[in-house]
């Protein structure tokens, strides 16, 4: 790698590190606490790449791209942040950032964006295009892999014309990220329109929803919900889009493409609809965000309400565990209940608990494909097992305990199946019958004989 970077962070261990990783490497680095100091630099001439984080004492980092871009077309500047929301990815492609990456960030994964910046020449600048303030109530927070691989997707195709469709499960955050796409797109003054199915019926349905959307935005709220007579409705709709049609988006909780498979959904609607996927991934799919979304709304009620609370170890522990069924809209609920029930500033374990309690069930995943597998299943319980150790490992013997949680289910579910029948229970298993016995030793299984009902 060759060039000169420059590195403006008022975090003196983050310059200390890529300062040596960036000279390691056989580049020259330019280090600085102070984003005047970096502009001066720009000005100078000095620097091949930028590697800037946000928020400095002395201004916004995201504020100086456009400056940046003007001073010194083509030089690459990549975006570190520890404000990990949607909105700095936003703004961040907006302003025409080399890349974007979230703290804590992998050095070696910064490294090779490094590498492939000062490699890469860029092309001539695209016009700024300035976007609304953000709102404090949009909760579109993450860190982890998936949803910031979700904010760079969505910052790359707000403003093409490919029609996009939103899956993910209830309460991730659906219509929150088709709002996104609308509010910081060139499509932002004109109407945003969500579709229902009643929206659509009769003559003039579908003709009134293009004079509301007049060029906007308009979402098909969980289609895979519409009638067959709906989707036949949607795909004339979209067939007679004319010059100033609107972005076209979907939302869908069940996977689209398994139920066209099942010739319950069009197939002519579905590629339609599939220009581009974004899927919202669930808080079970990304537990570290967890705490960061419930401080998010702990830190809302308290701007809302006056309310000041924080969570215990006991309880922020729990909040983490948790399966949240109702994803961000359950966690938010929950966080909001809490404010108002929690009797001292510290909320305790046993009043998450209590409100946790009151909470509905789980109800199964439908129409989720790979989900309704067994080992996908598994999958999923074992990457949430790694993931509550909180970057540690957990403690030797993983493969015993993962094997005695699996068996124990098993072995005790077909011997109710063969009325506690062992010798059955065993063929039925597909194992030796001293083998069944030890195990139902080992793992402490009561056996008791009941009549089959037939």
């Amino acid at each position: 790698m060759d060039g000169t970077v420059l590195v403006a962070d008022d975090d003196r261990t983050i310059r200390t590190v890529l300062t040596q990783a960036l000279t390691r490497a056989g580049c020259k680095v330019h280090a600085t606490s102070s984003l005047m100091t970096l502009m001066r630099w720009v000005e100078e001439g000095k620097g091949d790449l930028v590697i800037s984080d946000v928020i400095m004492p002395d201004g916004n980092g995201l504020d100086a791209l456009p400056r940046i871009s003007k001073l010194r077309p083509g030089l690459p500047v990549i975006v570190i942040s520890a404000q990990n929301t949607i909105m700095t990815a936003i703004q961040a492609a907006e302003a025409e950032a080399f890349d974007y990456l979230p703290k804590p960030f992998d050095l070696p994964d910064l490294m090779k964006r490094s590498a492939k910046a000062l490699d890469q020449k860029r092309h001539a600048p695209k016009v700024v295009v300035p976007v609304r303030e953000a709102g404090d109530d949009l909760p579109l927070v993450g860190r982890t892999p998936a949803m910031q691989a979700l904010y760079r997707l969505v910052a790359r195709v707000m403003n093409t014309e490919l029609a996009v469709l939103i899956t993910g499960e209830s309460g991730t955050g659906k219509s929150l990220i088709a709002r996104a796409i609308h509010d910081f797109s060139d499509r932002r003054t004109l109407p945003f329109v969500v579709a229902q199915s009643a929206d659509l019926q009769g003559i003039d349905g579908p003709a009134t929803l293009l004079a509301k959307a007049r060029g906007g935005s308009i979402v098909f709220d969980e289609i895979a919900d519409y009638d067959a007579d709906t989707q036949g409705r949607v795909v004339r709709m979209l067939d007679m889009l004319g010059d100033k049609a609107p972005r076209v988006m979907a939302t869908s909780q069940t996977d689209l493409a398994t139920r066209m498979e099942a010739g319950q959904f069009r197939q002519d609607l579905y590629y339609r609809l599939g220009g581009v996927t974004l899927h919202v991934p669930s808080l079970r799919e990304r537990v570290e965000d967890i705490p960061l979304l419930a401080e998010h709304f702990l830190a809302k009620g308290e701007r809302d309400l006056g309310t000041i609370r924080r969570l215990s170890q006991g309880a922020s522990d729990l909040i983490r565990a948790y399966s949240w069924p109702g994803n961000v809209r359950q966690l938010e609920n929950t966080i909001r209940r809490l404010l108002v029930t929690a009797t001292e500033t510290d909320i305790a374990k046993a009043e998450v608990e209590q409100v946790l309690g009151q909470q509905p069930s789980p109800e199964p995943l439908t129409g989720a494909g790979e989900g309704d597998r067994l080992s996908a299943s598994v999958a999923r319980h074992l990457k949430r097992y790694f993931d509550l150790h909180g970057g540690q490992l957990p403690p030797p013997g993983v493969y015993q305990r993962i094997l005695r949680e699996v068996e124990l289910p098993l072995i005790e579910i077909a011997l109710d199946a063969t009325a506690g029948n062992q010798a059955k229970c065993a063929d039925l298993l597909g194992i030796n019958r001293n083998t069944l016995r030890k195990k139902i030793t080992d793992l402490d299984i009561r056996v008791s004989r009941r009549r089959k009902l037939m």
